[in-house]
């Protein structure tokens, strides 16, 4: 199965990258850009049939390991 994890600061959390941002697209002339956040997308494939066990795997996964869960949240997307 296919899986997207897609990992975004939280709400009210800091985003210096994204002001980073945010101020380089205004200097390049892109005005009206407002707001920006950076995050993290994590494309892969796992092996399993089951769509709820892979769910399950791929909770652990980023539980441990692919996103901050103190200051980042995450969106599991799965496709075959």
């Amino acid at each position: 199965m296919k899986a997207r994890v897609v990992v975004t600061l939280k709400n009210g959390v800091l985003d210096p990258q994204g002001q980073a941002i945010e101020g380089s697209l205004s200097s390049l002339g892109f005005a009206g850009v407002a707001n920006v956040r950076q995050g993290k997308v994590f494309d892969f494939e796992v092996d399993g049939t089951d769509a709820e066990i892979v769910r399950s795997q791929i909770t652990a996964m980023c539980e441990k390991l692919l996103a901050n869960t103190v200051i980042e949240n995450y969106a599991i997307e799965i496709s075959n």
